[in-house]
């Protein structure tokens, strides 16, 4: 294992419960929830009706003539990545030495849908020429990299739902192999169209409360029906202890390590055993050098759907062992957020990490009836005190394809 710290110095968000990290953690905090009713017409012939849209459109933030070269998902990666820039005070570093991780799930689906509408309306000539740099994967870290002169490296790792949280391991490992000095990383995605609800709602993974939206994301309780669709970004700046004892900076926590694997089980279904899970769960206490008891918190991926809540518990119980689970205060911001698809890694580690900051872990809202197979301690209604010798922390992300990460923080 590398002996290179990584600290995390800056953090940047946009979601459904607001537009900066500031906002976004208070809601937390308060049990909030940013699911609404659609308000579009193309709603209505959709059995979905409902989502989680930002709570701030980036034409607040951004210029128009930029928002016209951009994809919603690179709107959303540059006004994270902005407030995560400021928020590590704007250090000054050798471009060669900074580089960009960020990710996203879909990719710019709705430059693609936009674009192929205006082809078959309007014609060829009509298509706009920033197509191609507005619809590839890789746009979001391409937009960041750009705007902060990136050039140690600029990647965008694609694991659908574990996208982001696997760009956050990325760039610790390209701090610790010493490619870089100083890495933006996370994740964004913006696919709130009806192609994609009807899609998730044709393989029954979204709920269907269009009458109680709010109380639609339900992780963990015996009557959950599916998870709920949102948009945003989540940016963190990570960076060499040594490079940010030497500028003096704010450090919130230590990004001690993560894990990896796959299930290999089906390209939607969790393996129902969790093994998968456990095993990034332990590589990430290895390559943090960390002991099952020093974890106090868990910010589960838990996304409200039937197959999965109850697995994940299984897989963190058998990671770290029944003395240590005991101990270990679980919850899922997704209650609250909705399932940010390829952004939902980042904003839920920057959730992670001000838990360890802070002192308190947020609730995991809408739980009437625990489920029986839950077989963890849930944070459930209100905020939750971390105790004072709290050590760590993690972070999970599952996606499809059976994509596993686990992304472990530290208390400085």
């Amino acid at each position: 294992m590398s002996t290179t710290e990584v600290v995390v110095t800056g953090l940047g968000a946009t979601t459904p419960l607001g537009g900066d990290v500031a906002s976004t953690w208070s809601a937390l905090l308060e049990g909030q929830s940013g699911i609404r009713t659609i308000e579009e017409d193309w709603v209505k012939d959709l059995p979905v009706h409902f989502a989680g849209a930002v709570a701030v459109e980036p034409s607040e933030k951004l210029p128009r003539h930029r928002m016209r070269r951009l994809d919603r998902t690179q709107q959303f990666a540059l006004i994270a990545a902005q407030e995560a820039w400021e928020d590590a005070g704007a250090p000054e570093v050798d471009p060669l030495r900074l580089g960009a991780v960020v990710s996203s799930g879909i990719g710019g689906i709705l430059t693609i849908l936009e674009q192929y509408d205006t082809f078959r309306e309007k014609g060829w000539k009509r298509v706009s020429p920033f197509t191609v740099p507005m619809l590839m994967p890789n746009s979001p870290a391409a937009a960041v990299s750009l705007e902060f002169s990136a050039r140690a490296g600029a990647h965008a790792p694609v694991s659908a739902c574990a996208s982001s949280a696997e760009a956050i391991a990325d760039a610790i490992a390209m701090i610790r192999s010493g490619r870089a000095d100083i890495v933006i990383a996370g994740g964004t995605e913006a696919a709130l169209h009806p192609l994609n609800i009807a899609s998730f709602a044709s393989m029954r993974a979204l709920s269907t409360r269009n009458d109680d939206p709010q109380r639609a994301s339900r992780p963990f309780d015996v009557n959950r029906d599916g998870f709920v669709m949102s948009e945003g970004a989540g940016i963190i700046v990570l960076e060499s202890a040594e490079h940010a004892r030497a500028r003096g900076a704010r450090v919130y926590a230590v990004a001690a390590g993560a894990g990896y694997s796959n299930d290999a089980h089906d390209i939607v279904q969790p393996d129902p055993a969790g093994t998968g899970q456990a095993r990034a769960i332990t590589a990430a206490l290895a390559d943090a050098d960390l002991q099952p008891h020093d974890i106090a918190h868990v910010n589960a991926h838990a996304t409200s759907t039937p197959a999965g809540d109850v697995g994940e518990t299984v897989a963190i119980r058998s990671a770290l062992g029944d003395s240590a689970a005991d101990q270990v205060a679980v919850t899922s911001t997704k209650s609250m957020t909705g399932h940010l698809l390829g952004g939902a890694g980042a904003v839920e580690s920057i959730a992670t990490v001000l838990a360890l900051y802070h002192g308190q872990i947020p609730p995991t809202i809408n739980i009437d009836e625990l489920d029986p197979g839950v077989v963890v301690d849930i944070v459930r209604d209100k905020p939750r005190d971390l105790s004072a010798g709290a050590v760590a922390a993690l972070n999970e992300s599952f996606g499809f394809g059976g994509h596993n990460v686990a992304v472990a923080f530290r208390r400085v």
